[in-house]
C-alpha cells in the first residue's frame, strides 16, 4: 500500500482591531508600566480589564491602578517553548492575581525549574525593555518575596498618545495529513489521472474521494478514473488579486462536473475571455511541466452541455 501523504502547513495572517475606551487604557498603561484594572458594579476589580461586566452586562469604565505585585493562583510547566513564545527556555504557564485584583492575569514566570514554581507564591512583573503598548510589554513574571501591596487605587486613564488600535500575528502551525485516499486521488494527478471513488451502496462516482461516501455513510474503495474532460456547471468571476498569485484578474474560477463524476470540482477556466465563461461549457485540463495538477481548464470546443445533464451537479 502506498504510503499516506503528510505535509507540514502554515496559516499566518496579521489580525487588526480597533480598541475601545478601556482597552486602549490598559495597553496604553502598560506602555507606561501601569497596570489598570476595571471595577464593577458589585465592587470586584477585573485584570484584564473588560468593557461589559460579566455577570450583569453593564458596560463598566471606572478604572483603577493595581500593582504590579501578586499571586501565583495556578501554573503548568512548559519544558519545551515553542515559536515566538514569549520566553525561549522552559518556563511556567501561571494565572497571577495582582495585588489589588480580584481575577487572574494569564501569563509566564521565568523559573529555573518546576520544583522552584508552586501555587501562592509570590511574584512580580518584569518589564520589557521597551514598552510599546502590548500585552507582551510584561516580559513575565519572576519571583519576588513581597507583601500584599493592599487595594487598587482609582486611576482617571488618561495618557499622552494613547494607543487606539493594535495589530496581532495570528499563526498556525500544524502537519496535515489527507488520508488514504486523497493520497491516492493525488498520487493520481502526478500521472495526469484523475481517480476518484464509487460508493458501493448508491454508485455514486466522488472526486475528489473522501473515504467515505457522504450520502450513505459508509466507506468507499473501489477506485473509478473519471475525466479528463468536463463540464463547468458554475463559476464565479474574481477581480481582487490574491497575496502571492501570480494570476492577472479577472480570472475566472468554477466547478467543473468531470465525465463519470457525481460531485463537481473547482479549478480555474482559461483558454478565452472571462466574459464567454458559461454554465455548460465543455472543458479539459491544462498540464504544465512537472506540474501535480492541472494547471487551469480550457474549452474543449463542443458543444455546451445540456442543463438538465448537470442540473444536479451544481
Amino acid at each position: 500500500m502506498p504510503e499516506v501523504l503528510s505535509a507540514p502547513l502554515v496559516v499566518e495572517f496579521p489580525f487588526t482591531r480597533s480598541l475601545g475606551p478601556v482597552q486602549s487604557a490598559f495597553l496604553t498603561g502598560l506602555r507606561e508600566r501601569t497596570v489598570l484594572g476595571v471595577k464593577t458594579a458589585g465592587g470586584g476589580v477585573l485584570v484584564p480589564p473588560v468593557e461589559y461586566d460579566p455577570v450583569t452586562a453593564e458596560e463598566i469604565r471606572d478604572l483603577v491602578e493595581v500593582a504590579p505585585t501578586g499571586t501565583v493562583t495556578t501554573w503548568a510547566w512548559n519544558p519545551a517553548p515553542r515559536r515566538d513564545q514569549p520566553l525561549a527556555t522552559p518556563f511556567a504557564w501561571v494565572l497571577v492575581k495582582l495585588d489589588g485584583a480580584d481575577t487572574a492575569l494569564l501569563h509566564v514566570l521565568d523559573a529555573p525549574g518546576p520544583d522552584a514554581v508552586r501555587t501562592g507564591m509570590r511574584v512580580r512583573i518584569r518589564w520589557a525593555a521597551e514598552c510599546t503598548g502590548a500585552i507582551t510589554d510584561i516580559a513575565c513574571f519572576e519571583p519576588y518575596e513581597s507583601e500584599n501591596s493592599g487595594p487598587a487605587a482609582p486611576h482617571d486613564g488618561s495618557f499622552a498618545d494613547p494607543v487606539t488600535g493594535i495589530t496581532a500575528p495570528a499563526r498556525l502551525d500544524y502537519t496535515y495529513s489527507p488520508g488514504r485516499a486523497p493520497t491516492d486521488y493525488i498520487n493520481a494527478l502526478a500521472e495526469q489521472r484523475t481517480v476518484g471513488e464509487r460508493c458501493p451502496s448508491c454508485r455514486k462516482v466522488y472526486v475528489p474521494p473522501r473515504g467515505a461516501c457522504p450520502t450513505c455513510g459508509i466507506a468507499t474503495a473501489e477506485r473509478v478514473e473519471v475525466g479528463p474532460r468536463g463540464t463547468v456547471t458554475t463559476f464565479c468571476i474574481v477581480n481582487i488579486k490574491a497575496r502571492n498569485l501570480d494570476i492577472e484578474v479577472p480570472y475566472v474560477y468554477g466547478h467543473i462536473a468531470l465525465d463519470g463524476a457525481d460531485l463537481a470540482l473547482h479549478g480555474r477556466i482559461g483558454g478565452l475571455l472571462y466574459d464567454q465563461v458559461r454554465m455548460g461549457l465543455r472543458v479539459e485540463p491544462v498540464w504544465t511541466e512537472g506540474g501535480r495538477y492541472p494547471d487551469h481548464y480550457r474549452p474543449t470546443g463542443e458543444p455546451d452541455a445540456d442543463y438538465d445533464a448537470y442540473k444536479e451537479l451544481i
